[in-house]
């Protein structure tokens, strides 16, 4: 089985900064993989809530993760400086997927991609809800050309 190569930056519509931490180093002295899912949901959230794509806190509905993958192409240690770049693959009734890339330092190519599924959701129930218009707008503006 051939394994598509890894994504470049331009592939990307928003980034977050995050900076690695001692503690996120393993034994193997490189970023421990559960560190790349927190990355994910770091700048996933970040875009939520400053875009204001959902109320995290309060108002009807809320976003839950449903499901997340991740593919690694190379190794980050502590210190580097990880940019996470997000885009929108699918928008559908009550979800999305965003596509994730994890770039070590200044690199154009990806360290890491993977996706990350959110359900919007009444904050009450928990169950599923059509996505809201203003937040279908604000997922287009980042998706993904094609």
């Amino acid at each position: 089985m051939s394994r598509q190569p890894p994504g470049r930056r331009t592939d990307y519509r928003y980034f977050n900064a995050i900076t690695t931490r001692w503690m996120d180093n393993d034994v193997f002295q490189h970023v421990n993989n559960v560190n790349y899912f927190s990355f994910f949901d770091t700048a996933v959230t970040y875009y939520e809530m400053t875009e204001k794509v959902v109320g995290m806190f309060e108002g009807p509905v809320h976003c839950v993760v449903a499901e997340v993958a991740c593919r690694y192409h190379s190794s980050l240690a502590f210190p580097d400086r990880v940019l996470v770049g997000i885009r929108v693959a699918h928008i559908g009734r009550s979800s999305v997927r965003y596509e994730i890339a994890v770039f070590r330092n200044d690199e154009d190519v990806a360290a890491a991609e993977g996706h990350f599924v959110h359900v919007f959701v009444e904050r009450g129930s928990q169950k599923p809800v059509p996505i809201p218009d203003e937040s279908r707008g604000i997922l287009e503006r980042i998706r993904a050309a094609g």
